[in-house]
């Protein structure tokens, strides 16, 4: 009934890469998007009014009513999808691949569509970032698959038909909620491959400003090393005159107290 939440197993699924594709491209991907989703769910005897689908633009969203076992969907039906998709992409010069978000949890139905932090998160696990990387680096797979740390808990961890829980494998996501623990799996793969480390974990940045003389042996690829600033001497008593012409503003050093500074600004910083 509209505006009451009801328990329902959620199926997220977005299209990779398909921001680099052009306005008559992607009326072809959308519709291969739903051919291969939708036969999935017709061989894993799961149609309408059990299944609640939601267009996405590049991406559908499905929702299963209480009464789908879950098991069908992590095992038969993304089993289904996996063959249906290498089938379409058969020699095919951009092959449609997916990211496939699951998670269980209270809907709530209205006018619009369906809602709840359910639904959010099975979004969010399908658009993050580790799964984006494990994808791309899944050379010649055409999907990941991401579970919820419930659905990998309740639905995989028992395992059973296509359904294999040493084919997951853990990781902990930031996402705009938090962090979380999600599962991915590569189907056709007995583990997914490791995301790439971003950037700035794998080796500290360089310095933001080098000096003048640095710089050139900076472009050339040569590390420079910053020296220590000089410290000032201890006070030995000795006195003696320093005359500086100055070009520039900067610091006097000695190793002795000054007596008496002489400084001749000849056009200085001001």
């Amino acid at each position: 009934m509209e505006g009451e939440a009801a328990y329902g197993f959620i199926v997220n699924v977005d299209a990779q890469g398909s921001g680099l594709l052009s306005d008559t491209e992607k009326p072809e991907m959308r519709r291969r998007l739903y051919d291969v989703t939708g036969t999935a769910f017709e061989q894993a005897g799961i149609r309408p009014p059990r299944l609640y689908q939601e267009d996405r633009g590049d991406g559908i969203l499905s929702v299963l009513a209480p009464d789908v076992p879950p098991a069908r969907v992590v095992g038969e039906w993304v089993e289904q999808l996996h063959q249906n998709l290498r089938e379409s992409n058969r020699d095919l010069r951009k092959p449609l691949r997916l990211r496939v978000g699951l998670h269980i949890g209270r809907v709530t139905a209205d006018a619009y569509g369906r809602s709840g932090r359910a639904v959010d998160l099975a979004c969010r696990l399908c658009d993050c970032g580790t799964a984006k990387a494990i994808l791309k680096a899944a050379d010649g797979s055409p999907l990941v698959v991401i579970a919820s740390d419930r659905v990998h808990e309740d639905f995989v961890l028992p395992g059973g038909r296509w359904v294999d829980p040493g084919h997951y494998r853990r990781h902990d996501v930031e996402l705009k909620e938090g962090r979380t623990t999600a599962w991915f799996m590569v189907p056709g793969r007995s583990e997914p491959p490791e995301p790439p480390e971003p950037p700035e974990l794998s080796e500290p940045a360089e310095p933001a400003e080098l000096s003048e003389a640095a710089a050139p042996a900076a472009a050339e690829g040569t590390k420079v090393s910053t020296p220590p600033r000089p410290t000032a001497a201890p006070d030995t008593g000795g006195r003696f005159v320093q005359n500086i012409h100055q070009h520039g503003d900067g610091e006097v050093v000695a190793a002795e107290r000054i007596e008496t500074l002489n400084i001749d600004r000849r056009g200085g910083g001001r």
